[in-house]
């Protein structure tokens, strides 16, 4: 049973890191393999649906947060809003390959929300980059230990 839990608290802390919350699940995860006590099949798909759940999140906030664009409180100008799309349109769907990345990747799936990008092709795009990024790191892991 707790180690059942245990996973359940890697797929949070996946969650968590993909949102703007500084959480660092490669940490998790990797100390998980080494202790030899975890399944490194269930490591990566509970984290992996964990991080994709979380950039899901972001999607569906930057959907939703438009409505509040006119008001003195949103967080983001006009000019850096369409500063943001004129990037996202330059480099297109294939940029969201790059969800994984610290600090670029949580911003650029809240952005995808914003652009309104279907869901499908989201999805798709997000969980290739999420799932590859925690393939190498289980990869790089089993180096080490």
């Amino acid at each position: 049973m707790l180690i059942l839990f245990s996973y359940f608290q890697l797929s949070l802390i996946s969650f968590l890191a993909a949102t703007i919350l500084p959480f660092s699940s490669e940490v998790v995860l990797t100390t998980m393999y080494l202790s030899n006590s975890f399944e490194p099949y269930f490591l990566l798909i509970f984290a992996s649906i964990g991080n994709i759940m979380g950039s899901i999140t972001n999607w569906y906030l930057g959907k939703k947060i438009t409505l509040f664009q006119n008001r003195k409180w949103f967080p983001v100008s006009p000019d850096q809003l369409e500063r943001s799309r004129k990037y996202f349109q330059k480099y297109g769907l294939w940029s969201l390959l790059l969800a994984w990345v610290p600090i670029i990747g949580d911003p650029l799936t809240l952005l995808a929300g914003v652009l309104k990008v279907r869901f499908g092709i989201f999805f798709v795009l997000v969980s290739i980059s999420k799932i590859s990024r925690y393939v190498f790191i289980l990869y790089l892991a089993s180096f080490v230990g």
